[in-house]
Formats: structure tokens, sequence, C-alpha cells
């Protein structure tokens, strides 16, 4: 793997214009993994943020529901190996069907395909404890070896940060754009920076942000209350020169949903805007 490097010696991992002299440098740029020949996935999006606790997979799983009411053929990769969420969201514990080299994903309700570590699990509760580059290795078989069917956006559900899994999911994976999830805390927002960068330095698109947790609306007279601080949405947006693309609100329907698995039954339009802007791709 050839490595750009910049004046302080970071690698970009972007060969286009490398002038450093590594030891791999004729190999060229880095090449995405190749997707199963029976497998069909037209644009994936990548969803990241910069710590842990925002909901970014609650944000993933509503958008690939969002997208399935509109009668897309929609997947879900969950790529937080060691936190997986995805299948509690969904209620999926039958797990996934393997055969020979290939898996099949499993196959929600109302048609949404995923893949996660916790369906391979004996038991959803036990550790996945494995280093960086296993679990790096497993985020490529499960685009390598899983047949996908029909699938018009794929969603990627990554763990928090810019570590191995992301890195590898940047370089592996043809993505589209991602979507950053933040929530209203100052110390979210700055984290933002870490994510907007890291994309920017691997040439992935931004779609946009989706502030988390945005605010909780009183049942009784419907006032909007800023329980972690007032937005900073529109003006880190703003900022980076990206979308705002939606507040979504601290909402105990949503909550009860998840826990019961049965977050394809959600009524609301939050992530409306935001599914709008891949529906654009």
């Amino acid at each position: 793997m050839s490595e750009q490097m910049s004046e302080n010696n970071e690698c970009t991992h972007d060969c286009s214009s490398c002038g450093a002299d590594c030891p791999s440098k004729g190999a060229g740029a880095i090449e995405k993994e190749a997707l199963n020949p029976a497998s069909e996935v037209r644009h994936v999006i990548g969803v990241v943020s910069g710590k842990g606790g925002v909901g970014k997979s609650i944000v993933t799983s509503m958008l690939a529901v969002e997208m399935r009411r509109r009668e897309f053929g929609v997947a879900i990769l969950d790529a937080d190996i060691t936190g997986p969420s995805i299948p509690k969201a969904f209620g999926a514990k039958e797990g996934v069907e393997v055969r020979e080299n290939v898996m099949l994903p499993y196959v929600t309700k109302t048609g949404i395909q995923l893949m996660s570590v916790n369906l391979l699990l004996g038991d959803e509760t036990s550790p996945v404890v494995w280093r960086g580059p296993v679990i790096a290795g497993a985020v490529k078989q499960f685009w390598t070896d899983v047949i996908w069917s029909d699938v018009d956006y794929m969603f990627v559900d990554m763990p928090p940060g810019t570590g191995d899994v992301p890195l590898t999911v940047f370089q592996s994976l043809p993505l589209d754009g991602i979507i950053i999830v933040t929530t209203p805390q100052d110390l979210v927002s700055m984290i933002v920076e870490k994510a907007v960068n890291m994309a920017k330095l691997m040439n992935i698109p931004i779609l946009g942000l989706v502030e988390n947790m945005s605010y909780v609306e009183c049942p009784d007279c419907g006032k909007r209350i800023s329980i972690f601080g007032e937005s900073h949405l529109e003006e880190t947006a703003k900022e980076y020169g990206i979308a705002a693309l939606a507040r979504i609100p601290v909402d105990p329907r949503l909550t009860a949903l998840t826990d019961k698995g049965a977050l394809e039954l959600m009524e609301n339009d939050y992530v409306k805007a935001a599914a709008d802007a891949i529906e654009g791709l």
C-alpha cells in the first residue's frame, strides 16, 4: 500500500499525488474491495461520528427505515464490530444463513437486509475481543462474502472515532458519501471536526450533519427544551461548508420501539431531509 505523506510525516492515504518514497511506492492507489459477483449494491452511505454515545446506530436505522418506506432496496452493514446494536433495533435474533463461502443477510419484516457480527454469535451478549486487523478483516468480509440482493442504498454503521475500521471502510468500500452524527454539546461539536477532516483527507463527500438528542418536546405544551444545551447544528454546518440535514429530538417512543426491536413501526419525519439528500444521489 502506497502512502502519501504530508510535511509532518502523516499519511494521507491518497496515492494520486504522493511524493514519498514508500517501500510499496509502485503499488499505486488503494483498490476497493470487490463486491461478491452475486451481489448488487448501487449506493453506499457511511454513518460516522467523532465519538461514541451520540446515537449513530439509531440514526442509521432510521435512515434505512425511511428509505425502505420509499420502496428502495435497503441494507445495513454493521461495521461497529465490538459494539453492534443494529440487530436489536430490528428484533433480529435468528442469525444469518451460511452457504459454503458466502453468507446471506438477515432480512427484516419490511425487507431491510442486515449483516452484523451479533447475527453470527451464539449469544448476542458475548464480547468480541479481537484486535484491530481482525476487526477490519471482518468488515471487509461483510462486503465481499455476503450476497446483497438488489440494494439501492446500503448504510454502513461505523464505530466512533477515526481508527482502523473507519479507515478500512473509507479505503475499501466505494462510498458515495457520509453522514456525520453529532449532539448539541460543545465537546461533541468540537469532535465533529475530526470526522470532517478525515473525510476530506480521504476524499469522501460529506452529505451533511444530523444532530441527535437535539431537544425534548414537552408532551403538555409542545415547547422544545434543549436539555443538552442549545443546538450548534447550523453554525457547525456553516463552519465546515456542509449541509444541516436533521435535528432529532429525545423521543421516548423511539427508545421504546428500539427496545422492542420494532423500529420499523416508527411514525415521524425526523430524517426526511436527510433521506431526501441521499435520494438526490
